[in-house]
């Protein structure tokens, strides 16, 4: 279901042909059709991508002191950049853990918490930690918890540039066999940021997930990988094996392409700042 703010993912359409792994799991692939975007879809991209970093709110107050404008300061102390040595690869990160948020939440029904990018200390660096974290709850009333309730860890992967494909599905299904041991730490993160941002509802779901023998719930594993159509390779995508993954029945599967995306993600920030 898409919201308001995620009037971009009309954008996204999922292909009809089903693509598998090589030890059978089934692969989700999307194309973000870009070409099709409208002016009014771009604008409201921009100001819910501008919010991951930044509620616009806080920005006044945040650039107080800096002398710098509104757009200045998120593309010189808030935003990856994008001349550095780092700053576009950070770009590149971030763009595609926001994009699988939104995807886990317009087409899966998870809720993430936004906490990941609105709490980095330095901009030209990924967080550490598991990725995304998405939850299902049955009940939202407090207090009250199911044994159907679902934690989903998932790794997300780029390539929006270069000349060869490379696997980088196999490289999220390999770094998600580590999340089990990140998750706790990752679940702590989210609930300090958010206790930080008064939100105490939210919060509270995630506790909810933090003693899984005391309060037990479903856990599935996520592996997303984000691809510049040039290099959306199916043959090698197919070659991915999650045979060892140690959640092989509860591991997610998703792909995502579109044409010239890093020029897209510059184009982005940049809007996310002017309209700021």
């Amino acid at each position: 279901m898409t919201s308001s703010t995620h009037q971009h993912l009309t954008l996204l359409k999922k292909s009809t042909k089903a693509i598998s792994t090589t030890d059978g799991k089934c692969i989700d692939v999307f194309e973000l059709q870009l070409n099709s975007a409208s002016e009014a879809a771009l604008k409201v991209w921009a100001k819910h991508f501008r919010a991951q970093y930044c509620l616009d709110d806080e920005l006044d107050n945040l650039r107080e002191g800096s002398g710098k404008s509104r757009r200045d300061f998120l593309l010189e102390s808030v935003f990856p950049s994008a001349t550095t040595r780092l700053g576009p690869a950070v770009r590149s990160g971030d763009f595609v853990e926001i994009l699988v948020s939104d995807v886990l939440e317009t087409q899966y029904g998870y809720w993430v918490p936004r906490t990941r990018h609105s709490g980095k200390m330095v901009r030209d660096e990924s967080p550490r930690g598991s990725d995304i974290l998405g939850f299902k709850l049955v009940s939202d009333a407090d207090g009250e918890w199911s044994s159907n309730d679902i934690l989903i860890v998932c790794e997300a992967k780029g390539q929006l540039s270069g000349k060869l494909p490379k696997a980088r599905l196999q490289d999220a299904v390999d770094d998600s066999v580590r999340d089990a041991l990140r998750k706790s730490e990752s679940l702590i993160a989210a609930k300090r940021r958010l206790l930080q941002l008064d939100r105490l509802v939210d919060a509270k779901r995630v506790a909810r997930f933090q003693d899984p023998l005391a309060r037990p719930h479903i856990e599935h594993a996520g592996a997303a990988a984000t691809f510049c159509s040039s290099l959306f390779d199916e043959a090698l995508i197919q070659a991915t094996d999650c045979s060892q993954h140690p959640n092989h029945q509860g591991i997610m599967l998703v792909v995502i392409h579109a044409p010239t995306l890093m020029k897209f993600v510059h184009s982005l920030y940049e809007r996310a700042a002017d309209e700021a």
